[in-house]
């Protein structure tokens, strides 16, 4: 298996129209102070490389960069990360990515291939919860609607999705839209030739009007 470079990723999700933060990838440290400006303070800012999948974990990521001295600081903090967890690891660059708006909620959707059953759809709460809670739930592709309304609605966090402690509901007619739209893709992608093995949105960022996959991960 390996793993889909970030270009190829977003032509792949912008094919199946699944909203992506706009963000810009960046060879040099003076592309990333650039990137960040055309983009508009804060960004994130995290490292694109195939030998590091979970990004969070090898200190590869940094949020809320607010000017430029910030910018400069981040990208080179995000390369030393990235050669102390593997060493000489191939990095493409680093992305330079818009903040999403607070109050949004974090899930994962993601799929794998069952050797018995082909491939099979899981949606859960999202970001470190996943691990932590393992909340989530699951369906063989292809989806129909209600099976992605059922799968929203069994796990145990759906109240986080409703709204607590004064939040709005997420949009849960765009958050079923994605699911559906994610199963669409990997069953497209399911038969000869390129196959999605696994595919991991973490986290799809949610609020009240709309969705981000923020971090993507596909393995053909």
């Amino acid at each position: 298996m390996r793993k889909l470079p970030e270009g190829e990723t977003e032509r792949l999700l912008k094919k199946f129209r699944i909203p992506y933060p706009r963000h810009i990838l960046a060879r040099t440290e003076e592309a990333a102070v650039k990137a960040a400006g055309k983009i508009g303070f804060p960004v994130v800012m995290k490292v694109s490389s195939p030998d590091i999948i979970h990004k969070t974990d090898a200190k590869c990521v940094i949020i809320n960069i607010r000017d430029t001295g910030s910018a400069r600081a981040a990208y080179r903090q995000i390369l030393r990360n990235a050669r102390k967890f593997k060493p000489r690891p191939r990095v493409e660059g680093v992305s330079v990515c818009q903040m999403v708006p607070s109050g949004t909620r974090e899930v994962i959707v993601g799929s794998k291939q069952d050797p018995q059953f082909g491939p099979v759809l899981m949606f859960g709460l999202g970001g470190i919860f996943v691990e932590v809670l393992r909340d989530v739930s699951f369906r063989l592709i292809p989806l129909e609607r209600r099976d992605a309304r059922e799968m929203l609605r069994e796990i145990r966090g759906f109240r986080i999705l409703e709204g607590v402690r004064g939040q709005k509901p997420v949009n849960f007619r765009t958050l079923e839209d994605t699911v559906m739209k994610v199963s669409r893709m990997v069953w497209a992608n399911s038969g000869k030739g390129r196959k999605i093995q696994e595919l991991d949105i973490n986290p799809l960022f949610v609020d009240e009007k709309r969705v981000w996959a923020a971090d993507v991960r596909v393995l053909v």
